[in-house]
């Protein structure tokens, strides 16, 4: 079940407070989708109507990660690396699971310049054997006929997850390489019958980010909570719905 509060009163950012504000990745994301639902979730405490959880795409989740596991407490190449070309282990790191941990957790910078402490929950991370550049890679689950990309307008936001990711650990002082690695997982469903299982073809898909975006967002998203008004209505679905819900309400 999804629980949906209508207004929250907790870890909302205070203009006047000395703390750190804990930023996550997909909220940096809601700023550059729509400045006026970043301003309300995040200093009003009025966020959109939350989506459904994807339970399969966790479970694929949760065993990719196991499956990687095994690799790396072996030091050992990955079939997939073979497969596709990435000369890579898994990396192996002391805060492996914190920056791979949910809600809590997640790798983190601190931007002095805004007092904003960006944050972003990681799914794997593998180190080049040639260079010793740190990958990020992100794990995807979909089930479609034909060949899986990340080409779609829609899947900007997976690059710029990445793009952030790579910024993070940047600033963390690892050397990050710009070639970022989707695990895309296709559920197959041209089987004659199911079996109680699920079969997936797994492609690796390379992309060649670029986090030079990321400190201006930071910047401009600090400048916007500053205000003491929310920005006025986007091209966005959300803002268009409520201003139709208003404006319905006002004539009745």
């Amino acid at each position: 079940m999804v629980t949906y509060y209508r207004r929250r009163v907790r870890g909302l950012f205070d203009p006047k407070s000395p703390k750190p504000f804990p930023l996550s990745r997909s909220k940096l994301e809601l700023f550059i989708e729509c400045r006026r639902c970043f301003y309300l979730d995040r200093r009003l405490g009025i966020g959109r109507a939350p989506g459904f959880p994807f339970t399969l795409n966790s479970a694929v989740d949760k065993l990719l990660k196991k499956e990687f596991d095994t690799y790396r407490v072996a030091g050992s190449v990955h079939p997939l690396f073979e497969k596709f070309g990435v000369n890579a282990i898994p990396f192996t790191h002391e805060e492996l699971e914190k920056w791979r941990l949910t809600p809590n957790g997640g790798a983190a910078y601190l931007h002095t310049p805004t007092n904003l402490l960006i944050k972003g929950v990681i799914d794997d991370i593998w180190l080049l054997r040639v260079d010793g550049q740190l990958v990020i890679a992100d794990y995807k689950a979909t089930a479609k006929s034909g060949e899986v990309s990340i080409d779609a307008p829609w899947q900007a936001g997976y690059k710029r997850q990445m793009e952030i990711y790579q910024w993070i650990f940047r600033r963390n002082g690892f050397t990050v390489s710009n070639t970022a690695y989707f695990v895309y997982c296709n559920g197959k469903t041209d089987g004659t019958s199911f079996d109680a299982k699920l079969e997936f073809d797994i492609k690796l898909i390379p992309y060649e980010g670029t986090d030079a975006w990321v400190e201006a967002a930071i910047i401009n998203a600090h400048e916007t909570l500053m205000n003491d008004q929310p920005p006025p209505p986007e091209d966005c679905d959300w803002c268009a719905y409520f201003e139709a819900r208003s404006a319905t309400q006002k004539r009745e």
